[in-house]
């Protein structure tokens, strides 16, 4: 049909009986009934679940029309009556006009309903992957469908800022074209889970890592600057390696607000160490009130004695070097750490002595110790 061909080709079966209901309405000078124009908007939410363009779907009808007109009774004998051309011609007007509006309004709410089945789709998936459901060959079957092919190691990064991140905000939505460009197969999912920027993409190296961190930075700011912290999991294979990988980009997350560093972002490769120290809470918690525990009381607080420590053992046990990092004499990092030596009988010169001592440090800084054992 001509009308399909000015729509781009789509299916006329489109166009069901319009023809011959415009038809009728001029000759019985009357408009469509109700349930003709119910039935078109059936045929805009058909038309809307099969992936027809609305412009391509309403061209089709419109096209469809003006073709009708020379061939209606009143314009063929329009010498015999004049006026009974203007009145087809608006009888013609109106059956399209609402025509074109029933199929308006039923291709409009399908896709509304489309959209929020797909966004209820996509939320079950993420939530699906991301806490480990046992269905993994399913999780596997799912995934391309949202741009990721988890047969390759993936990693996660967590991202919290000053504002919890929603759906739909500019800044989630700037992220995901970023990180996914123009590419189909970018492999990198984009969501947020808790208030937080949740990305899953493929994570073949370090480089893909610092390719995401690089991306976030662009968009989101400096972290610095706009507030923003983020933890990075350890790369993992299949939909248990992405689960893995979001606990270990959460806990990373956690562990680096606990430990003040100066890094916005913490990788969960380069903490291995926590990891170990936190396996067992309580074995823990028992080191490092074992080992610190004497030196809560100490005279100017305990922070200063855990500042000097870390700067000692992050100087390789140089004191001199860690009383530069900390802008304090060599004799005061001298005086601290004999106090440490008095109070715990624990030498940190020492290399025999000093590894227990780093590690209860760790574990203090890890457990946020003394103010979450009060």
């Amino acid at each position: 049909m001509a009308a399909a061909d000015d729509a781009g080709g789509i299916d006329p079966a489109l166009l069901g009986d319009f023809l011959e209901a415009v038809w009728g309405a001029v000759v019985d000078g009357r408009r469509l009934s109700s349930t003709r124009i119910a039935r078109y908007r059936s045929v805009g939410e058909d038309a809307a679940a099969g992936g027809v363009a609305l412009r391509a779907l309403l061209d089709l009808y419109l096209s469809a029309a003006w073709r009708l007109w020379r061939h209606l009774p009143p314009v063929v004998g329009a010498a015999d009556d004049p006026g009974g051309v203007v009145t087809a011609g608006e009888v013609v007007l109106r059956a399209t006009d609402d025509a074109v509006a029933a199929l308006t309004e039923g291709y409009q709410i399908a896709r509304r309903q489309l959209v929020r089945r797909e966004e209820s789709d996509r939320r079950e998936f993420v939530d699906d992957l991301l806490s480990g459901t046992s269905d993994l060959p399913g999780l596997l079957r799912r995934a391309p469908r949202y741009g990721l092919h988890l047969t390759g190691p993936h990693a996660v990064c967590v991202v919290r800022g000053t504002t919890p991140f929603n759906d739909g905000t500019t800044q989630v939505a700037a992220v995901e074209r970023r990180l996914q460009g123009a590419a189909a197969d970018a492999d990198a999912l984009v969501v947020t889970k808790d208030g937080a920027l949740v990305i899953v993409f493929a994570a073949p190296d370090r480089a893909a890592v610092a390719e995401v961190i690089d991306r976030l930075t662009e968009i989101l700011g400096a972290p610095d600057r706009a507030g923003w912290r983020a933890g990075v999991g350890r790369p993992g294979v299949g939909a248990g390696g992405v689960v893995g990988s979001y606990e270990q980009a959460r806990r990373a997350l956690e562990l680096g607000r606990r430990l003040g560093t100066d890094t916005a972002v913490a990788d969960a490769a380069d903490l291995l160490v926590y990891d170990v120290l936190l396996r067992d809470p309580a074995v823990t918690a028992d080191l490092v009130e074992s080992t610190l525990g004497p030196l809560r009381d100490v005279r100017g607080g305990i922070e200063p004695v855990l500042a000097t420590l870390e700067a000692y053992f992050a100087a390789g046990g140089n004191a001199t070097e860690a009383a530069r990092r900390l802008h304090l004499s060599v004799r005061a990092v001298t005086y601290r750490l004999a106090r440490v030596r008095d109070l715990t009988g624990i030498d940190a010169s020492q290399a025999d002595q000093r590894f227990g001592l780093q590690a209860a440090v760790l574990a203090a800084r890890a457990l946020g110790w003394p103010q979450t054992s009060r």
